[in-house]
């Protein structure tokens, strides 16, 4: 590790290279897991879905883990896809993660709409394995949709374009005009509310958005500034996203 800090509640970690924040944060989030399992009979997850997060997805999917205890929520969708499409959220973590291990139930944000939210109201979240944004969004709360005292738990957002350019820069869509313009997306309160949250934020093009998230003021502008609330979440970089921070 090149080096470990907490500012306000949240503890960041910046690691040499993606391999190892990746092989980090799975090791914490199994430890979390199998400690939760040791004292409730299951436990509901939420997973992003984004290339930042195939490192530690990869890693995780390592771990002896008792999935079939695990109920796995999806965090985000874009209106208008359905699970089975290629690029839509739901089709990533099918190939990252829910196809791949044995989940109790795995629950899609496509099938459920805005209905999503009773889903959420009946299920206390647990973990939430998250990303940020260039923009420093955390799931599809932008700048001018986040809400820290949203009264829902998922709503529709409208996507800025600095987010819909970030799904081109990923290699999700050939031109920002192919990116849809709407999401479901779980809101902020509902994010935080879970009892331990695990922030996975790699690549050069994330370091402004992670500067921001560590030295910004807490603010719905910088949504992901709201991590140095919850007393229960860890950022990990890689030397190039945390550079601005070493």
């Amino acid at each position: 590790m090149l080096k470990s800090f907490k500012k306000d509640k949240l503890t960041v970690n910046i690691y040499e290279n993606r391999t190892l924040m990746g092989e980090a944060a799975a090791n914490d989030i199994a430890n979390c897991m199998r400690n939760l399992l040791n004292k409730k009979g299951n436990i509901n997850m939420v997973f992003a879905a984004a290339p930042s997060q195939n490192d530690v997805l990869e890693s995780l999917l390592k771990m002896p883990l008792d999935w079939h205890r695990v109920n796995a929520f999806h965090m985000d969708e874009y209106v208008g896809l359905k699970k089975e499409d290629k690029q839509s959220f739901g089709n990533y973590l099918n190939e990252h993660i829910f196809k791949k291990v044995p989940f109790a139930n795995v629950y899609y944000v496509a099938d459920y709409g805005l209905d999503y939210d009773q889903l959420l109201a009946e299920s206390h979240i647990d973990i939430v394995c998250l990303g940020i944004g260039e923009n420093g969004h955390i799931a599809f709360n932008d700048p001018g949709v986040a809400d820290f005292d949203d009264p829902y738990r998922i709503k529709k957002a409208r996507l800025d374009d600095v987010c819909r350019m970030q799904q081109v820069h990923d290699g999700c869509f050939p031109t920002i005009d192919d990116v849809p313009e709407y999401a479901y997306t779980l809101t902020v309160p509902q994010m935080i509310s879970a009892d331990y949250m695990f922030c996975v934020v790699p690549a050069a093009t994330k370091a402004d958005a992670v500067y921001n998230t560590v030295n910004l003021e807490i603010t719905d502008m910088c949504p992901a500034t709201i991590l140095r609330r919850h007393e229960n979440a860890v950022m990990y970089c890689d030397a190039d996203s945390g550079k601005k921070i070493l």
